[in-house]
C-alpha cells in the first residue's frame, strides 16, 4: 500500500498592499510560519511611508507621515528588533511649538513637569489631564490599539479614558483657563479631522498629548522610508518577499494562495473583487463596504529651503512639528470651514521641519519643511496661498528662503498612493460609527474566510502604527487555527 506523507504543504499568504500595516500582517504571518508574498503597486515599498526626491537633488522629502508619535509607542513595532535594521529615532528638544501673533509660542516638552510649568496657570490642569494616561502609557496603549470589540485586559483605565475621550475638543479645553493652553489643545485635537464641537475631537488631543509626555513624537533618521524599509528587512530576515511595481487589479491576479490579506480600502476591495471574482464577497458584505464614508482630504506642500524656517518666536527651532492657526476659536473655524465643505480662508497648518535635528535629509546648510492643511475629500481649491500665508504669519520672510516646492492636490495624493481616497490621509471618516464599526461590523474579517482586511479603515483607524495589520492577522490566524 502506498505510504502517506507526514509532511505537510507550507501554507502561503498573499499581502496586498506594502504600507505599515500590509508589512506588519505580513511579519505576523511569517512569524507563525507561513510562506509570505507582498504586492506593492509603486516601486517603493512603504504607502505612506515614503521618502521621496520630491523637489531638488539631494532634498528627501517624507510622501506621507513625516512625524511619528504612535510608532515610537506601538506595541506592535516596539515588539520587533528595528534597530537591528538601522530604524533610529530622533527626538527634538520640544515635542511641539505652537506659535501666536506676539511673536512667542508655547512649546509641549516630554518632560510633563516642564510642559506644566511653561503653562503656568493651567500646567496643574495639564498634568491632571495628561499624566494618568502618560504614567500608564504602555498599558493603555495596546487598549487604544486593539479590536474596539475585544474585552479590555485594563477596563478600568479604559474606562477613565473613554469619559473624557468620547467629548469634543471645546468641552475638554474648558479645563484650561489661558488661551495658550486651549490654542495648545486644540492643534493636538485638530489632528482629527472633526470639527471641534464634535464627540471624539476631545480624544486626539488627548491622545497625542499623551504620547508626547510617555513616547514623543520622533521622525526617525533618514526620513519616513527608515520605518518602512526595516520592517521589510525584517520580513526578509523572516523569509518574506515583497515585490514592487506590480499592481493587483483583480484578486484572480494573486499566486494560489491559502490566506490573502488586503492593505487597501473598501472602495479598492470592491474593485478587487469585482467582475474576475464575482463570488468571493457575498452581495450584502458588498453593501456595507459600498456606504463607507471617507474623510476629509489633506493639501500637502513639501519646500526646499536655503536656511532654517526664520520664525518669529525661536523656540519654533526646538521643535520638529509646529502646529500653525493662532488662538482656539481660530482653529475651530478652520475646521469648521473645512466640514462645510469651504476650505478655510486661514487654514490650520501642520508642518515639520526635520533637517534641524536630521542633518542628513538635506545638502550641507539646507533644509526641507513639509506641511499640510485639511480641506473637503476631493477638493480641487488652490490652497498654496493660504498655506504659506500662514507659514509667512508666524515666520517672517519664509517665502524668501523657498528654493524649490512640490504640491499634492488631493488628487495627487492618491495617485501617489491608491489608498488615499480623495486625498483622504487617515482610511476614512472618525465618526463614531465608524470607529466602533470599521469598515464594518465584521472589522477585518470579509464574506470570505480567505480575505481579510488590515489597512486603516479597520480598527484602530488612521496613524503609523501597524496594528491594524498585526490584528488583522493575529484574528486570521486564530480563525483558521494556524500557527505555522
Amino acid at each position: 500500500m502506498p505510504q502517506t506523507s507526514t509532511k505537510q504543504r507550507r501554507r502561503k499568504a498573499c499581502v496586498i498592499g506594502s504600507g505599515p500595516n500590509g508589512l506588519a500582517a505580513a511579519i505576523v504571518l511569517a512569524q507563525a510560519g507561513l510562506e509570505v508574498q507582498v504586492f506593492e503597486a509603486e516601486p517603493e515599498i512603504g504607502g505612506g511611508v515614503r521618502t521621496l526626491d520630491l523637489t531638488l537633488p539631494g532634498f528627501h522629502h517624507d510622501f506621507g507621515s513625516a512625524v511619528h508619535p504612535l510608532a515610537a509607542g506601538s506595541p506592535f513595532f516596539s515588539s520587533l528588533p528595528l534597530a537591528d535594521y538601522g530604524l533610529e529615532w530622533v527626538h527634538s528638544p520640544e515635542t511641539l511649538a505652537h506659535p501666536f501673533d506676539d511673536g512667542t509660542a508655547i512649546t509641549l516638552n516630554r518632560n510633563i513637569n516642564e510642559a506644566a510649568a511653561a503653562l503656568q496657570a493651567d500646567g496643574s490642569a495639564w498634568r491632571s489631564l495628561m499624566q494618568p494616561l502618560a504614567t500608564h502609557w504602555a498599558d493603555l496603549v495596546p487598549e487604544l490599539l486593539r479590536p474596539i470589540l475585544a474585552v479590555p485586559k485594563h477596563p478600568f483605565l479604559l474606562a477613565s479614558f473613554g469619559l473624557k475621550a468620547i467629548l469634543p475638543a471645546t468641552t475638554v479645553a474648558r479645563r484650561f483657563r489661558t488661551e495658550r493652553a486651549r490654542a495648545l489643545f486644540g492643534g493636538l485635537a485638530a489632528h482629527s479631522f472633526l470639527r471641534l464641537n464634535q464627540p471624539l475631537s476631545g480624544s486626539f488631543g488627548i491622545v497625542l498629548g499623551a504620547a508626547a509626555h510617555a513616547a514623543g513624537w520622533p521622525i526617525p533618521r533618514g526620513g519616513a522610508q527608515s520605518l518602512a524599509n526595516a520592517l521589510a528587512a525584517h520580513l526578509a530576515h523572516l523569509g518574506g518577499s515583497i515585490t514592487t511595481s506590480t499592481r493587483i487589479q483583480s484578486l484572480a491576479d494573486l499566486p494560489a494562495c491559502d490566506l490573502t490579506l488586503c492593505d487597501v480600502t473598501p472602495r479598492q476591495l470592491l474593485a478587487l473583487a469585482g467582475q474576475a471574482a464575482p463570488g468571493k464577497l457575498s452581495s450584502s458584505y458588498r453593501r456595507r463596504l459600498d456606504t463607507y464614508k471617507y474623510g476629509p482630504a489633506a493639501f500637502k506642500v513639501d519646500f526646499a529651503l536655503s536656511r532654517p524656517i526664520p520664525w518669529n518666536a525661536p523656540a519654533c527651532l526646538r521643535a520638529a512639528t509646529v502646529h500653525l492657526g493662532g488662538t482656539f476659536d481660530e482653529l475651530a473655524t478652520s475646521e469648521d470651514a473645512m466640514a462645510s465643505g469651504s476650505p478655510a480662508a486661514k487654514p490650520f497648518v501642520l508642518l515639520a521641519q526635520p533637517t534641524l535635528f536630521d542633518f542628513t535629509r538635506a545638502p550641507a546648510g539646507k533644509h526641507i519643511a513639509w506641511a499640510y492643511c485639511h480641506v473637503p475629500n476631493g477638493s480641487t481649491e488652490d490652497m498654496l496661498e493660504r498655506l504659506e500665508s500662514q507659514i509667512e504669519r508666524f515666520a517672517t520672510g519664509f517665502r524668501s528662503t523657498i528654493l524649490a516646492r512640490h504640491v499634492f492636490s488631493p488628487a495627487a495624493l492618491e495617485e501617489r498612493d491608491a489608498n488615499l481616497i480623495g486625498g483622504d490621509i487617515v482610511g476614512g471618516a472618525s465618526n463614531l460609527r465608524q470607529l466602533l464599526f470599521r469598515p464594518t461590523r465584521r472589522q477585518y474579517r470579509t464574506s470570505a474566510p480567505d480575505i481579510y482586511l488590515c489597512s486603516s479603515s479597520t480598527p484602530p483607524g488612521g496613524g503609523v502604527h501597524g496594528m491594524c495589520g498585526a490584528n488583522a492577522a493575529r484574528m486570521a490566524l486564530r480563525d483558521h487555527k494556524w500557527s505555522g
